[in-house]
């Protein structure tokens, strides 16, 4: 079947109605459906209809019109009963939404359809429809619908039903559940460990989708361990894990050793509840969702180490405000819940700026006199409209790539989940659920690891972030004696080299860096250590960081790291305790990151808020900006005349007080003189005795002297340091000066048993947001110069604005 045009293409031929119509881009959809169902699907033309008129039989009324109906016989079709496939058709340039699912779903209801496909030419949709419920009830996704050759086959027509269903919320919140509960029964195994065969399946799933030509399935799986049995004595579906390990092998997310930990029966029985099952093609908000409320209902327990409290997520994300390009990492991503709230909230704005920009095109040609335009000219106008949307909407797919200047370049959406979201964990477990948590909500996942967050791998490497986000670890510290390798740091060679051609020269010089430092620390200590042995070839971790001579505390270490990975000028959000923030033993740790960053707010959060989650310390969220390079150097320039000048005040006072003492340090060496003096002089030994006593006892009044007044000194001076140090401080505070955003908070959403209150984040989120904006905080050079910055030998500065 062929598509007849006419009149310049202004009209087009719809067999069905056996006239000529005007060629609206739907109604080139429409035809161009029709003539799919013939050439592809073997229906006649003589068992269809077009805008074929559907009454809603519970009202009584309708005036709908379906655009295609489709029966099983052209005598159906005479006899006027119900219609076996109600079809839906949109204008190309429109993306499918629910709405649209709910209109065909409707008319094919009405029609007492058994099948409804809603299509828009590049998307096709299929539903089965249930007479007993209504929408959204009544509608189940479903793979396809039958060919014109299978509508007398039950068999097939059963299999076409229940194969290939795409998950609603509950689906696949309750299909979870029952895999957990096939686990917990079968194989006895905790909780959590039940959880992480469950994930091990579900990517072993993913694998199966990304490639058509593999089949997940009982049967299939069953032939497989028939053919494998002859020649194998590993188990078959441990074979399909190394074979899913390999696959995932780059993203290190499985140990190398890692295997399933189920019996065979459990496995299939798992298998066949998913296998009717597609997840690559479920909507993105219905898995991640159930995925989600499964993970926090069945785990919350358990797995709690591994939560960030959503109104603690939703606000760092909202205060940081993360830019579309802009690279973000969270070094100890737990189950994720920063990244993926991250990843939607950039998607968001992707989404926003797609819906306005085709506004604006619809706007700048649908004028006012539209109307009055000729056909022809109305035509090119919708013809020019569809492909500047369909151009848009290529934005939105996170697998498309599109042509920019000849070049091919990822969408948007693409760019944003596989090029700008890392992160890290350094449990097995909690990395796993990261990644598989951000496939259900449409991410690339590829930047998560099972990896040490104090290291590098894959793009997380220093100087590299925009925004870090994070929960860090803290209250363990790390022992001095904990070693590592230079292997355990640097990748295999061919990792390097698929990085290195990557992401360039930055990745090749965080690599030497860490080498060279490697390499440094290990030489110093061979050389401080007689008993090489006891060296061997490692190198303790803490020796890495600059404040790991201050503390070993896992929060500490993890700041400096988190610093190190930001660019100049990125931001960062941290929950840390207050420890942290208030303790004594932590004040050079707060004065060295005084030195690198900028503290803009704090927020002391209630007790409470952490509880639901296993954690019982106070807790503040900590937000800082990186000094910039300019900063950087203003402040060292501050901090460096500031030394200066107030050693320089307090110099005469030194050196005066320090008379005392080196005078009689002057009259020791003396008498040390003369009595070598002495014992040249050839006189009897007796003489020489008496003279060597006399003068010893000087030597020793001398000393006494000496010992008392360098002693007075000593406290003299260390009090003075105390003060000169508090003064330098106060004056490069004074000099560099910027405002400090200090909050307590009561209630922030979420009580200690995980009940909802009061969040008073909302009301803080939004008086900061008209801050930031004010001041221009996130901006990449905010600092304002004008303060603390030296003029004719003298600092000059004006007040800023300090908010509380």
């Amino acid at each position: 079947m062929d598509i007849k045009y006419r009149n310049n293409n202004k009209e087009i031929f719809a067999p069905l109605k056996n006239s000529w119509l005007v060629a609206t881009p739907e109604e080139i959809i429409r035809q161009e459906t029709i003539q799919r169902l013939v050439t592809e699907f073997g229906y006649q033309l003589e068992q269809m209809d077009q805008e074929r008129s559907v009454t809603n039989s519970k009202r009584g009324h309708g005036n709908a019109r379906a655009d295609i109906a489709i029966w099983k016989s052209e005598k159906d079709k005479k006899e006027n009963n119900n219609a076996y496939i109600v079809v839906e058709c949109k204008a190309e340039y429109i993306k499918l939404t629910k709405e649209d699912y709910a209109q065909g779903i409707n008319y094919a209801s009405w029609a007492n359809a058994q099948f409804c496909v809603i299509t828009n030419k590049t998307d096709w949709k299929y539903f089965k429809i249930s007479k007993e419920k209504i929408f959204p009830e009544n509608a189940i996704e479903i793979n396809g619908v039958p060919h014109a050759n299978e509508l007398d086959n039950v068999k097939r027509i059963k299999e076409i039903l229940d194969t290939e269903k795409f998950f609603s919320k509950d689906d696949f919140q309750r299909l979870l559940f029952d895999c957990h509960n096939v686990i917990r029964n079968n194989d006895k195994l905790s909780p959590e460990m039940a959880f992480d065969e469950i994930s091990k399946i579900l990517f072993m799933k993913i694998m199966f989708e990304r490639d058509e030509k593999m089949i997940f399935s009982k049967r299939k799986f069953l032939e497989i361990k028939n053919q494998q049995e002859r020649y194998d004595d590993k188990p078959f579906y441990q074979k399909l894990f190394d074979k899913t390990k390999k696959d995932f092998e780059r993203d290190d997310i499985f140990e190398e050793n890692a295997t399933l930990r189920i019996r065979e029966e459990s496995f299939l029985d798992i298998v066949e509840k998913l296998q009717n099952y597609n997840l690559s093609k479920t909507d993105d908000d219905v898995k991640g969702i159930a995925f989600e409320e499964f993970l926090g209902t069945t785990f919350r327990g358990d797995l709690g180490q591994y939560f960030t409290p959503r109104t603690v997520v939703d606000f760092m994300v909202d205060i940081l405000d993360p830019q579309e390009g802009e690279l973000v990492c969270d070094p100890c991503c737990g189950s994720g819940g920063f990244l993926i709230r991250t990843f939607d909230y950039i998607k968001e704005k992707i989404v926003i700026d797609i819906q306005q920009a085709k506004n604006k095109i619809r706007k700048e040609l649908y004028l006012d006199n539209y109307q009055n335009l000729s056909l022809e000219q109305q035509l090119e106008v919708n013809a020019h409209l569809n492909q500047c949307i369909i151009e848009l909407e290529k934005d939105l797919d996170k697998d498309a790539d599109i042509v920019e200047e000849g070049k091919k370049v990822p969408s948007r959406l693409k760019k944003l989940s596989s090029m700008c979201i890392f992160g890290t964990d350094a449990e097995p477990r909690s990395a796993r659920t990261a990644k598989m948590n951000m496939i259900m909500h449409g991410d690339g996942h590829g930047g998560v690891h099972y990896h040490d967050g104090l290291w590098n791998i894959n793009g997380i490497f220093e100087d590299r972030f925009d925004v870090i986000i994070t929960n860090p670890p803290f209250g363990a510290r790390v022992s001095k004696n904990f070693s590592v390798k230079l292997s355990e740091l640097l990748p295999t060679n061919e990792k390097r080299e698929f990085y290195e051609k990557k992401y360039g020269d930055a990745y090749k010089k965080a690599y030497q860096h860490t080498e060279k430092l490697f390499n440094s620390i290990l030489s110093d200590r061979k050389k401080n250590n007689k008993k090489l042995e006891e060296v061997g070839e490692g190198v303790p971790l803490t020796s890495f960081f600059d404040t790991g001579e201050m503390s070993s505390l896992t929060e500490v270490l993890f700041m400096e790291r988190c610093i190190n990975l930001l660019k100049p000028g990125g931001r960062m959000g941290v929950v840390l305790p207050e420890g942290f923030l208030n303790g004594s033993d932590l004040q050079r740790v707060r004065e060295y990151f005084e030195g690198k960053a900028k503290l803009l707010m704090v927020v002391s959060l209630p007790q409470e808020i952490f509880v639901s989650a296993g954690a019982s310390v106070k807790s503040s969220l900590v937000f800082l900006k990186k000094f910039t390079e300019r900063e950087q150097k203003l402040y060292d320039d501050i901090q460096k005349k500031t030394n200066k000048e107030i050693n320089e005040k307090y110099q005469p006072q030194i050196e005066e007080k320090e008379k005392i003492h080196k005078a009689y340090w002057h009259e020791i060496q003396r008498l040390r003189a003369y009595a070598k003096d002495v014992k040249s002089i050839k006189t009897s030994k007796s003489e020489k005795d008496l003279q060597l006593m006399l003068n010893s006892g000087d030597i020793n009044e001398a000393t006494r002297k000496h010992k008392e007044a360098k002693a007075e000194f000593d406290k003299w001076k260390a009090d003075l340091d105390k003060k000169i140090e508090t003064e330098i401080k106060a004056l490069v505070k004074d000099r560099f000066d910027y405002g400090l955003v200090m909050a307590q908070i009561d209630k922030a959403g979420i009580t200690s048993t995980g009940q909802k209150t009061t969040n008073q984040l909302f009301e803080l989120r939004d008086e900061f947001k008209q801050y930031r904006t004010h001041e221009g905080l996130w901006k990449s050079e905010t600092f304002k110069f004008e303060y603390g910055v030296l003029k004719n030998g003298e600092y000059q500065r004006v007040p800023i604005k300090m908010v509380v």
